[in-house]
């Protein structure tokens, strides 16, 4: 079989399955780190910008998009996954290097609005969207990441899986929207390696292009069903022609789902192993910006190749620096919002911290990666004091994941200034309770329209 098929045979097993407990209840904290996402990403440019572009398509249809308006399906999904990418600040499942949610819940809550499937229907759609799609991340792996950003490629088919499984297609039709898909994935890293509005569009599309795949297939659209495996397909012509054999192997047994990564800083998460690591020297040794003499990260390659700007002049820039991440929570003591200010972003004792500090990979860390996210944080301070802290993993991935009430924290922090407080504790709430909604008739707190 290939590997399309072997996923459309589980997603026929799936759907005559109940699910653990447990596996919704993670299903519910990625819903609610999606949100936490889309709300800052909503007034950002690229999304603005989508907005305007794609008026045409905005008040009519069944789909909402998060600031309220009614949209059809594929627009909405794309706006609403370009808007959860858009900060920064989205889950990730490390193992495939890949930011699942930001396509794969945008396309699930767009289907599901639009066909007016129940809260359970919709999770189901978005646990299958994650179990499928991160599995193709894993097996394309490092070689993929290189050149191509898997957020854009994989999340094409994380949508077009959660969508295919919300509209119950059949095997047969379930493997072609996943043939479909791949044809549609794309997504360059090179896009983000200088200042860009099109890194969260990568999410956008993903949303998007698996929500048509999945609607074409309904209506009996192939694709190539060795799309991934062949000898033209997916693996080799973005990665190393890597072996699939084994792709489905764990599937209803792991639950990718529940070994999420949640974002606790703002900003690009490879980043985020040396954000925690200053910030323990930090809280450990009562540090002051003033009383660093020279700072020196050790982490792995991609942190360096992608959180590359050595003196980033935008927001957008900032987010990808490493040295000014690690120099403003030395500075702040966390890296939030408020560090993407102009105040801050100006800051004269972040920037002199910024030229005290080196970064360089350590090859062990760089070896360890992607299933490790480490980094060492070495402090001489004016004193003569030198204080080292090794930073295992990150706050928020599965060995110091973020519980129930810090994801709650996240959630009301980043929803509270663009719904209000009443909004965003009624929206969690709802989110909560979404496995006995007996329908996505969802009430918008920027809209008369119902979000759960």
């Amino acid at each position: 079989m290939h590997a399309t098929e072997i996923f459309a045979r589980y997603a026929t097993e799936f759907q005559r399955q109940p699910l653990p407990d447990e596996v919704i209840h993670h299903a519910k904290r990625a819903v609610i780190d999606w949100y936490a996402s889309l709300f800052p990403g909503l007034n950002t440019p690229p999304v603005a910008i989508l907005e305007q572009t794609l008026a045409d398509d905005l008040d009519r249809g069944r789909a909402f998009l998060g600031g309220g308006r009614a949209s059809t399906a594929r627009t909405a999904a794309l706006i609403n996954g370009a808007a959860a990418h858009a900060a920064e600040v989205d889950d990730s499942f490390r193992d495939a290097m890949y930011h699942p949610g930001a396509a794969t819940i945008a396309a699930a809550l767009a289907a599901g609005q639009d066909l007016g499937v129940s809260g359970l229907e919709f999770l189901r759609g978005v646990v299958l969207g994650y179990e499928v799609s991160t599995r193709i991340g894993v097996v394309m792996g490092r070689p993929h990441y290189k050149f191509w950003h898997s957020t854009g490629t994989v999340g094409s088919f994380g949508a077009a899986a959660a969508v295919g499984g919300i509209m119950r297609l059949d095997g047969a039709a379930f493997a072609h929207a996943l043939a479909t898909a791949a044809t549609f994935a794309a997504g360059l890293q090179q896009a983000f390696r200088m200042d860009s509005m099109s890194k969260p569009l990568h999410a956008g599309r993903a949303a998007e292009a698996g929500l048509l795949a999945a609607q074409l297939a309904s209506r009996g659209l192939t694709g190539s069903l060795d799309v991934l495996d062949g000898e033209s397909g997916l693996g080799h012509a973005m990665s190393n022609g890597p072996d699939w054999s084994n792709v489905g192997a764990t599937l209803g047994q792991d639950f990718h789902i529940t070994r999420l990564t949640f974002k606790s800083h703002i900003g690009c998460g490879h980043t985020f192993a040396a954000i925690d690591g200053a910030l323990e020297l930090r809280q450990r040794h009562n540090l002051q910006a003033d009383q660093i003499k020279s700072v020196r990260v050790a982490t792995y390659r991609p942190a360096l190749d992608i959180a590359c700007y050595t003196r980033p002049t935008t927001a957008n820039e900032a987010r990808f620096s490493l040295t000014y991440v690690v120099a403003t929570a030395l500075s702040y003591g966390s890296v939030r919002l408020a560090a993407y200010e102009p105040d801050r972003l100006n800051d004269s004792a972040t920037r002199a911290l910024m030229e005290r500090m080196t970064v360089e990979v350590d090859p062990a860390l760089d070896a360890a990666f992607p299933g490790q996210r480490a980094a060492r944080i070495d402090i001489e301070t004016v004193d003569g004091r030198r204080l080292s802290h090794f930073q295992p993993n990150r706050k928020g991935d599965p060995e110091q994941a973020l519980t129930d009430a810090e994801l709650e924290g996240k959630f009301l922090e980043l929803a509270e200034p663009v719904i209000g407080i009443a909004s965003a504790q009624s929206l969690l709430a709802n989110i909560w309770a979404l496995d006995r909604t007996e329908n996505l008739l969802f009430k918008n707190p920027l809209s008369s329209h119902h979000i759960p």
